[in-house]
């Protein structure tokens, strides 16, 4: 079997990839024009990718093609439809990156509450050296304690992230499409999430339903004192009415992981925008979680191969 491979934004040489090399004839390629890419994968039974458009121009130059794999648990990359149509089975990893993604909420909450960034810069500039008391707190912090957080979709991501945020005495609230059997928090309704919560997390799929959920009519039922965490998918939030909204004090602070275009460009509005944290969608890059996803990709692809495909989802 001929495999190509995509390592773009997945490894830094620090992962062992060798478990494909036993699967076959590995074609490693990262960040490429797409023509190349197309060249590359054209004599290919297996492709695996993150971020490569899978679609009907590629099938069409990669007649061989059996298989494609996504380095991730979205595949919204893929045309599930043109896959079907030329008979390619299409497997997703999934809840590989629930311990990375739901640390990453915390870690970027904690930063905006406690103001981390803001004291460990003030150190750096020496004004602890210069104060006259053993403590300074130009800064207001704030306790998650008692705080009602609110979740929006209840898959993995979102359950762990509600254990921590129990963890920590906030007073957690759920939203789902679903309504989760057996579900040991309070199950509201969206406008009572964003008018009630102290805290709102987005843990849903892009889709059209949720396409810029996030807009200035459902800002507007936000506390200003909220927090909104993104690190589900960009497109969830719209971007301009965001910033204007941190901008004019509607809310408090936005915490992001992922934007809506990525890399993000010069002009997003979001970039300079007032009380704005955002990382460059890494919530997902922690080595155990890149060595997890590396394994079960490979087990998938192997699955395939042994005629007994799992987590398929075209």
């Amino acid at each position: 079997m001929k495999i190509a491979l995509s390592t773009s934004g997945m490894t830094n040489g620090d992962l062992d990839l060798s478990a494909f090399e036993k699967l076959g004839e590995v074609k490693y390629f990262g960040e490429l024009p797409r023509d190349e890419i197309l060249a590359l994968a054209s004599d290919c039974d297996a492709l695996l990718v993150n971020k490569v458009i899978v679609d009907e121009q590629l099938l069409s130059a990669c007649p061989k093609l059996k298989y494609v794999g996504t380095f991730a648990t979205g595949y919204n990359v893929v045309d599930l439809a043109a896959c079907k149509k030329h008979g390619i089975t299409v497997c997703n990893v999934p809840d590989y990156s629930t311990n990375a993604v739901s640390q990453h909420v915390f870690a970027l909450l904690l930063n905006y509450y406690g103001k981390i960034s803001e004291y460990t810069a003030s150190v750096y500039r020496g004004e602890w050296i210069k104060s006259k008391s053993f403590s300074y707190s130009p800064y207001p912090t704030h306790e998650l304690s008692g705080k009602k957080f609110g979740i929006y979709g209840y898959g993995n991501i979102g359950k762990k992230t509600a254990k921590i945020a129990e963890a920590f005495s906030a007073e957690v609230k759920i939203c789902t499409r679903t309504v989760p059997q057996n579900c040991p928090y309070e199950v509201i309704g969206l406008e009572e999430l964003l008018k009630t919560c102290d805290i709102v997390s987005l843990h849903c799929p892009l889709t059209e339903v949720t396409a810029k959920m996030i807009n200035a009519q459902t800002l507007a039922l936000m506390k200003k004192s909220a927090v909104l965490i993104n690190t589900a998918r960009g497109g969830l939030v719209d971007e301009a009415a965001l910033a204007k909204a941190l901008n004019e004090g509607k809310i408090a602070c936005a915490c992001l992981d992922t934007v809506d275009g990525e890399p993000m460009s010069a002009d997003n509005p979001l970039r300079l925008a007032k009380n704005c944290y955002i990382t460059p969608h890494m919530a997902w890059v922690a080595l155990e979680t890149r060595e997890r996803l590396v394994a079960i990709a490979a087990a998938n692809l192997k699955a395939f191969m042994d005629g007994r495909p799992q987590n398929v989802v075209g």
